[in-house]
């Protein structure tokens, strides 16, 4: 299925299911959010990366908006609803100043391992307990997704908009393990190194070498 929607492309990956707070001040972005919300439609963050628009984005519903300034500018609350892939970048729109685009909507195959998410959350965890981090995911682990965990390990922009490619939960997890897993390496070779950087100027109490 083929959709016009508004677009405000950002250089940041929204993922479904993800609450987004915006302060909107630019005129052509204040007059989307207000044209999206008086109509109850949704709008489009398209993925900018190196400042080139990415062909998929998030469609996003505004759930609130918290502020209003006097000169128009704004506080919304939005959520992601779904992944869509840019078929045509509509620049103009008639008496509008925002851009827009025909879209069709990514499937999504929830197929995922309840294992390998489990081993991924204990992953993410330990990486923020050696990072002295303090994260809540806001869910019960057994509700969690990769799309729920993707923000919270240290990944580019790069690799956040990789997840958005993934159609299938289980690549996404896939990829998200690989990931940690080479992180914690990491995390641990410098935990070595920094243990080995305490002791030296001391006193080592090393046995010799028996020939």
């Amino acid at each position: 299925m083929t959709n016009f929607i508004p677009i405000f492309p950002l250089a940041l990956v929204v993922y479904p299911g993800e609450k987004l707070h915006l302060h909107i001040f630019e005129p052509r972005y204040k007059q989307l959010i207000n044209d999206c919300f008086q109509s109850k439609k949704p709008f489009g963050i398209p993925v900018v990366i190196n400042n080139k628009l990415g062909e998929k984005g998030t469609l996003l519903e505004i759930t609130e908006i918290s502020k209003v300034y006097e000169d128009g500018k704004m506080d919304i609350k939005t959520k992601g609803i779904s992944i869509f892939n840019i078929l045509e970048v509509v620049k103009e729109i008639p008496d509008k100043l925002y851009s827009g685009a025909i879209v069709t909507y990514q499937p999504n195959f929830n197929n995922g391992s309840s294992s390998l998410m489990k081993k991924i959350i204990e992953g993410a965890r330990k990486m923020h307990k050696n990072l002295d981090v303090t994260k809540d995911f806001g869910k019960p682990d057994t509700e969690l997704c990769s799309f729920d965990i993707a923000h919270h390990v240290g990944l580019s922009i790069d690799e956040e908009y990789q997840i958005l490619e993934y159609e299938n939960e289980l690549h996404r997890e896939e990829f998200l393990k690989r990931h940690l897993t080479k992180i914690l390496s990491v995390l641990q070779e410098m935990e070595s190194l920094k243990k080995k950087i305490r002791l030296n100027g001391h006193f080592k109490n090393l046995e010799g070498f028996e020939f």
